[in-house]
């Protein structure tokens, strides 16, 4: 049985989620992704793994630092927040006991990447588990040489086939 996340968390998740898929998946080798892309490819995993570290950390500081300040989440239930907004709840903190991904894929479209995937969180929330998937789709752009998540979409997945 899942339990249902509390408002703050229901926002913060969804980012989570995919900053999460792509941050375990990097030791994988990229299939079908042009060798001009690999750098572009490792580049955007390496960004994940670091806004899930940050997430798990609770480090909302590096989270205000390197989100792009035009990012906006489309959370689970369809709420948009900014930056700003998930900076916000970051610095309130949710834990959880499993962030596991799998299914990551990049897609480097020149100077803007999309990024799917599946996460499983696991963990408690007003001190009831839950355990819960999400498909999440990332947006990238090249800025300043590097690659920046400008948008982050995650909805809710309630049975996997």
């Amino acid at each position: 049985m899942h339990a249902e996340l509390p408002s703050r968390s229901r926002r913060l998740l969804p980012l989570l989620l995919a900053a999460a898929a792509l941050a375990l998946s990097q030791g994988a080798p990229a299939k079908n992704v042009p060798p001009s892309q690999t750098e572009d490819v490792r580049q955007i995993l390496q960004a994940e793994r670091e806004i899930c570290s940050a997430y798990e950390r609770e480090d909302a500081d590096w989270l205000e630092k390197h989100l792009d300040p035009t990012f906006t989440l489309t959370g689970s239930t369809g709420k948009v927040t900014t930056r700003a907004d998930e900076v916000a709840d970051l610095r309130g903190g949710t834990t959880y006991d499993v962030f596991r991904n799998r299914d990551s894929k990049v897609r480097v479209y020149g100077d803007a990447a999309v990024v799917t995937g599946i996460t499983r969180v696991e963990g408690k929330s007003d001190g009831k588990p839950y355990a819960l998937d999400f498909q999440f789709t990332d947006t990238y752009i090249r800025k300043d040489g590097g690659w920046v998540i400008v948008a982050s979409h995650a909805s809710r997945v309630t049975s996997l086939h």
